[in-house]
């Protein structure tokens, strides 16, 4: 049986996609979650899941943090981004660090068809109509998207509560582990993201982040 997740924040949206992967995707299992914690607890207790697909803005996630997030914490399973953003650099950004396709949430069902079996088929898959106008990634996005590869799921966990601005005992407390093992943690985080410190570490997550134009507030 195929486990397909849906991460998103909107319910109605999650419903209709939800409604609709019922007839493209005949007698699999969908779970539907609105949080990024919501997702990693689910990947936690359900590693089998074939697919996960998120949205690009969604609580805990911004901008393709929550993608580098699970493909580094449950790299075996395949994430499709789900997103009102078509910009050609976001796409080529999200194929880069990990997705392994972007489906824009006004896809039609035959291109979210397509989609679904590019991903299923190993492959990855752009909306055609994008398709030769995706942008090389850059070498900053290039060397980034290689450094945090390279972290294992515990030591981006810690980096991701680094970010967050907690402390190691709080880190630690979180964990669930030693706070020694933290401070390990974070030596081995800063030799392979090439940090000298706890705030350099943290600004290459939000070098991941994106702003979510249908979420902007214009400010008079």
């Amino acid at each position: 049986m195929t486990h397909i997740l849906i991460a998103d924040d909107h319910p109605l949206f999650r419903a209709a996609l939800t409604q609709a992967l019922r007839e493209l995707v005949p007698g699999a299992k969908l779970v539907e979650v609105a949080t990024l914690d919501a997702v990693h607890d689910w990947l936690d207790s359900n590693p089998d899941t074939d697919l996960v697909l998120l949205d690009l803005h969604m609580p805990g996630s911004h901008g393709l943090a929550g993608l580098a997030s699970i493909r580094c914490r449950h790299p075996a399973v395949a994430v499709a981004m789900i997103s009102a953003n078509d910009d050609p650099a976001v796409i080529s950004r999200a194929i880069d660090f990990g997705a392994q396709a972007f489906i824009p949430k006004s896809a039609a069902p035959g291109e979210i068809s397509a989609a679904l079996n590019a991903v299923f088929a190993c492959e990855t898959w752009v909306p055609p109509a994008l398709q030769g106008r995706a942008q090389i990634a850059s070498v900053r996005d290039q060397d980034l998207s290689r450094r945090l590869a390279s972290l294992t799921p515990q030591q981006y966990r810690v980096l991701e509560l680094v970010a967050q601005g907690q402390l190691n005992k709080q880190i630690a407390d979180r964990m669930g582990i030693q706070e020694r093992t933290v401070k390990a943690h974070l030596q081995a985080i800063f030799e392979k993201l090439g940090a000298r410190n706890r705030t350099q570490a943290g600004v290459f997550l939000r070098q991941l982040e994106l702003t979510d134009p249908a979420r902007q507030i214009e400010v008079v």
